[in-house]
C-alpha cells in the first residue's frame, strides 16, 4: 500500500495520519479529529444530504441515534461511546428508506457495515448513496454490564464516570475525583467486559468501508493527537482527497514502526477473537441441540430477536410467526420456531448480538447462531474461498 505526504492525490490503497483544523472540533473529539472533520466536510459541501451519527443521551451508557443536517452540530457528536450497543444497519433500512432518496454519511463498528452489506445484497440499502468510515473496533461493553462491572470491580459509582475508553488493552475511566484502568482480560476472566459477541469477533478493521479509521498504529509525536486513516475505496480517496485540499485535514506519512504497530494489534485482537471462539464453540459443542432447546424453552415469543436482526426479513418473519409448524400462541413456541430462523441466517449472520443482547429472557441466541454460521463457513469456506468478511 502507498504512503503519500498531503500534496499528491489520495487513492485508494494509501494510508496516513490526518488531523482536524477546526479548533472546536479538536477540542472535543479523539484522536485528532479527522472522522468527525470528514463527516462535516461531506455535509457543509453537500457530498451528503445527511450525517447518521450516536450521540450521548444523558449519560456515558446512552447511546441515541441523531440524523444531523447542521454542520455546526456535528461536533456534538464526537467521541466514543464503548457502552452505546447500537446497530445502525437496520435502522438505515427501516427509518432511512434504505438511503434510496438521500445521500448519508456514517461511521460504523465492523458489525454496522457487516449488517449494511448484507441488506443490500436483498436489494433494501443503496450503497452507493452511503459515504462510510469504518473504525477499528476491539468491542463494546453492554450498559447493564458496565455499570455492574464499574460498581463491583472498579469500586466507583458508576453515576459519576464522565468518560470511558478502551487502550492499551484496559477499560479506562474517569470519574468525579480520578481515573482508573483493568485490563480487559482481567475483566473478562471475572465474567466483565466486553460482550460476548464482541470477544468472539474477527473482523476488527472494516475495510470494506470507504474509509478506515482509528488509533492502532499511530505513534511518536502525533499519538493521541491524529487518526489513522486507510484508504479502502475510490470514494473514500476523493473524500479524503478534497478535506485535505480545503485546508480542513492536515495529513502526513504514517510512521513506518506504527504499521508494524497496527499490524500487532490487530493480529493480537484477532488472536483473542479465536481464543474465545474456541472457548464459546467448545462448551456449545458438547450437546449442542440440547443446550439449545433448553435455553430456547424460556422463550416469550416477543419477535425482539427477529425484529432487530440485520439480516431476517419478510417473506422469513411471517413465516416464523405463521408457519403451520408453529402453533399460533403457543408459549414457549414449538423449538421449530427457532430452528426456521437459524436456518434463515446460517449463511448471513454477522455476529452482531443484537438478538441476545435485546432478548429479554437472556437467551443466548447471538452464540447459537454465530457458531452455526461458523460451522458452516468452516465447510463452505476451503472450497467457495473465504468469505468477503470474517466475523
Amino acid at each position: 500500500m502507498g504512503l503519500f505526504s498531503s500534496k499528491p492525490d489520495i487513492k485508494k490503497g494509501d494510508m496516513v495520519y490526518a488531523w482536524t483544523s477546526d479548533a472546536e472540533i479538536a477540542k472535543k473529539a479523539e484522536c485528532g479529529g479527522a472522522v468527525t472533520t470528514l463527516l462535516k466536510y461531506a455535509l457543509e459541501n453537500k457530498m451528503v444530504d445527511a450525517v447518521l451519527a450516536v450521540q450521548r443521551g444523558t449519560d456515558i451508557y446512552d447511546a441515541v441515534p441523531t440524523l444531523i443536517t447542521d454542520p455546526k452540530k456535528l461536533a456534538g457528536s464526537a467521541g466514543s461511546l464503548h457502552c452505546g450497543t447500537l446497530l445502525l444497519s437496520k435502522m438505515i433500512k427501516k427509518y432511512l428508506g434504505g438511503a434510496k432518496n438521500q445521500k448519508i454519511a456514517l461511521t460504523v463498528k465492523g458489525c454496522d457495515l457487516m449488517g449494511i452489506l448484507e441488506i443490500a445484497k436483498r436489494n433494501e440499502i443503496n450503497l452507493a448513496n452511503l459515504f462510510i468510515i469504518g473504525v477499528n473496533c476491539g468491542g463494546t461493553v453492554s450498559p447493564i454490564m458496565a455499570r455492574k462491572m464499574i460498581t463491583e470491580k472498579f469500586g466507583v459509582d458508576p453515576d459519576t464516570v464522565h468518560k470511558e475508553e478502551i487502550d492499551k488493552g484496559q477499560f479506562i475511566i474517569e470519574y468525579e475525583g480520578g481515573h482508573k484502568g483493568i485490563s480487559i482480560d482481567e475483566l473478562e476472566e471475572a465474567g466483565y467486559g466486553r460482550r460476548s459477541n464482541c470477544r468472539r469477533c474477527l473482523y476488527k478493521v472494516p475495510r470494506q468501508a470507504d474509509l478506515a479509521c482509528g488509533n492502532w498504529g499511530v505513534i511518536g509525536d502525533k499519538a493521541g493527537k491524529a487518526t489513522f486513516v486507510e484508504v479502502c475505496s475510490d470514494k473514500g480517496a476523493d473524500w479524503l482527497s478534497r478535506a485535505a485540499k480545503a485546508g480542513v485535514l492536515a495529513t502526513e506519512a504514517p510512521n513506518p514502526k506504527g504499521l508494524e504497530m497496527r499490524q500487532k494489534v490487530e493480529g493480537a485482537m484477532l488472536k483473542l477473537g479465536e481464543k474465545w471462539r474456541k472457548r464459546d464453540f467448545a462448551a456449545l459443542s458438547k450437546d449442542p441441540w440440547g443446550v439449545i432447546s433448553k435455553e430456547t424453552s424460556r422463550c416469550i415469543k416477543c419477535y425482539s430477536c427477529i425484529e432487530n436482526c440485520p439480516v431476517c426479513f419478510k417473506p422469513v418473519e411471517e413465516m416464523a410467526k405463521k408457519s403451520y409448524m408453529v402453533e399460533p400462541g403457543q408459549v414457549p413456541p414449538n423449538p421449530m420456531f427457532h430452528m426456521r430462523r437459524f436456518a434463515h441466517i446460517s449463511d448471513s449472520c454477522v455476529n452482531c448480538g443484537q438478538c441476545e443482547e435485546l432478548c429479554p429472557v437472556e437467551i443466548r441466541l447471538a452464540l447459537f447462531s454465530h457458531a452455526i454460521r461458523a460451522e458452516q463457513d468452516a465447510v463452505f469456506a476451503p472450497k467457495f474461498g473465504k468469505p468477503a468478511y470474517s466475523n
